[in-house]
């Protein structure tokens, strides 16, 4: 792209230039921290909004490779500003993270509006700091670039390799089961995480940071390498070399963002398994940048674009280290070429196409072939019924087959604590037929909507053999689950949606190749039972909680605050400077 942003019309030189006093403060200050006026005057001044933490296992290595970014930074003749925002730990942060990610956008766009930046490069990976950082740069749409963090390296127990979260449910249940002992329990704990990084499995980590680069938001093959690996530390220079021409060509987020873009995502994501969870920020992601992005965008590629990463949890054996040695995103993207628009612009000032063309599999056993899939559809299916009239999500690729289609008795809880009192009893009425739900844990029911989707099967069943089972709740589910596990069920039981009025007993069926999901209960009974229903109390009634619950999107509308959607009210005009 053709550089055509001059010194003087730096957004920066607002702080910096005039001849005033104010002016005079801000020089000063940056004096004041040892910075000479050559090393700002007339260049682009780089944000780096940071991650990193210390209830971060994610990003440990932020605290250092910030230092990578800033070197590339230097080299292109910027300016680096590193500001701290905040770190969301999907291990650490409770009740949920997601009840934090329109927290973060918040911060990532005024942290962007309120200090002398051209240009941003954003650090982020562990599930929701993606798309958070991604949520406040649209918005702020200055030039920004994201820096994935990369996925940790694989885990080992006793020669056998772990996946993050999924090996940890595997071998809860043979714990459970009587199968393993509390010391092997322990070393698989030891085990399961041996390298900072994010979740190594295609989780909701690698599924936005894979969903970042293919949006056009990161540099090529940058999602795809593990944190620990050399070549992480050359991206993150590069990253920080490129922005500087970013800014020089003022190529912001919404010139990339286009609605091709988001199709593109879209397509990727059925194509490498991904997290149930990329359907609400991808969403969120296109309703911030004004492209018109829902469920039904989401149905449509699940048909046609079959999933050929073999990674778990949708494949049976390999992780994301594995996947970066067989050629990472661009090689799977480059298989998918011909469901791709290849003229959406990218981060490098090319097209998606350019950045492709020529990439490799090396290993089509780990990215397969699109006539040899390990699912033939897409990754996700939206389901919609008189259970869900505004839809729900289902992984088809990671359940039981039989699943698919199935009818069975409901058994009800209304909340988490009940489920978790009730679930290892001996005598609960449930067989491997039974639908297991739970409610009031959406967005605002939860609230947040907490990673409680994947409920554990009965221990008496578990005793028995049984691994999987249908359970439907309006929550989400980490994307290392798996299971017939039905999500995002909207709208949810908390505001009166219709899993409310769910009751024990009741016949669910669901459909997953007609894309079905009903309750076997008469219109009649369904109207009885709504005029009955009592609205449960408040979650809050006071401070941040308060707000969200108030503002809160529903999860087919990708959670987001009402107020953040670009479509609410006139642009933020910038800050005043007097």
């Amino acid at each position: 792209m053709t550089k055509k942003k001059d010194p003087a019309s730096l957004r920066s030189a607002r702080w910096f230039a005039p001849d005033d006093l104010r002016a005079f403060g801000h020089r000063s200050r940056a004096m004041q921290m040892g910075f000479a006026p050559e090393e700002w005057a007339g260049k682009p001044v780089i944000a780096i909004l940071n991650t990193w933490s210390e209830a971060q296992p994610c990003h440990m290595h932020f605290k250092t490779r910030v230092d990578d970014v800033k070197r590339g930074i230097l080299q292109a003749g910027g300016f680096p500003m590193e500001l701290p925002a905040l770190s969301l730990s999907e291990s650490f942060l409770k009740p949920t993270t997601m009840l934090y990610r329109n927290l973060l956008a918040m911060d990532a766009e005024e942290l962007l509006r309120g200090h002398p930046v051209d240009g941003v490069v954003l650090m982020g990976g562990c599930d929701k700091t993606t798309p958070a950082l991604l949520l406040g740069a649209i918005s702020m749409n200055i030039p920004a670039i994201y820096m994935p963090a990369g996925p940790m390296l694989r885990g080992n127990w006793k020669g056998k390799v772990l996946g993050s979260g999924s090996d940890a449910w595997k071998y809860w249940d043979e714990r459970r089961a009587g199968k393993i002992s509390d010391d092997d329990w322990v070393d698989v704990e030891a085990g399961i995480a041996r390298s900072y990084g994010t979740c190594m499995t295609m989780g909701t980590a690698a599924t936005m940071m894979a969903m970042a680069e293919t949006l056009g938001m990161s540099l090529p093959g940058a999602s795809s390498i593990p944190a620990a690996d050399a070549n992480h530390i050359r991206m993150a220079s590069e990253t920080g070399r490129r922005i500087v021409d970013m800014v020089r060509e003022d190529l912001t987020p919404k010139k990339i963002l286009t609605k091709d873009a988001f199709l593109n995502a879209i397509t990727a994501a059925m194509a490498v398994g991904c997290s149930t969870n990329a359907i609400i920020h991808l969403i969120a992601l296109a309703r911030r940048a004004g492209q018109d992005i829902g469920l039904d965008d989401f149905e449509r590629a699940s048909r046609k674009v079959p999933v050929i990463a073999n990674i778990r949890p949708s494949g049976d054996k390999y992780l994301m280290e594995d996947f970066f040695y067989a050629g990472g995103l661009p090689g799977l993207l480059e298989e998918i070429r011909a469901h791709l628009h290849l003229d959406a612009l990218t981060v490098t000032g090319k097209t998606l196409g350019d950045n492709i063309a020529g990439a490799e599999i090396y290993n089509k056993d780990v990215i397969r072939p699109v006539e040899d899939p390990i699912y033939k559809e897409g990754a996700l299916a939206v389901l919609k019924g008189n259970l869900a009239p505004d839809g729900c999500v289902i992984k088809p690729s990671a359940c039981a087959p039989k699943f698919l289609k199935h009818t069975g008795p409901a058994l009800v809880f209304d909340d988490y604590p009940s489920m978790k009192a009730a679930i290892d009893r001996d005598d609960l009425d449930v067989t491997e037929d039974t639908v297991l739900i739970l409610r009031n844990a959406g967005p605002q029911g939860g609230p947040g909507m907490p990673e409680w989707g994947m409920l554990p099967i009965p221990k008496k069943l578990v005793k028995q053999g049984v691994r999987d089972m249908v359970r439907l709740s309006d929550s989400r589910m980490s994307g290392t689950s798996y299971g017939a596990c039905i999500l995002h069920v909207s709208p949810e039981s908390y505001i009166g949606g219709p899993l409310a009025l769910v009751k024990t007993g009741d016949m669910i069926s669901l459909d997953v190749d007609k894309r079905t999901i009903d309750m076997n209960v008469s219109d009649a009974e369904l109207a009885k039972r709504k005029a009955a229903w009592k609205k449960p109390e408040a979650r809050y009634e006071r401070g941040y909680g308060w707000m969200f619950t108030r503002h809160i999107k529903q999860a087919n509308e990708g959670c987001d605050f009402d107020f953040l959607e670009t479509t609410f009210g006139a642009p933020v005009s910038e800050p005043s400077i007097y």
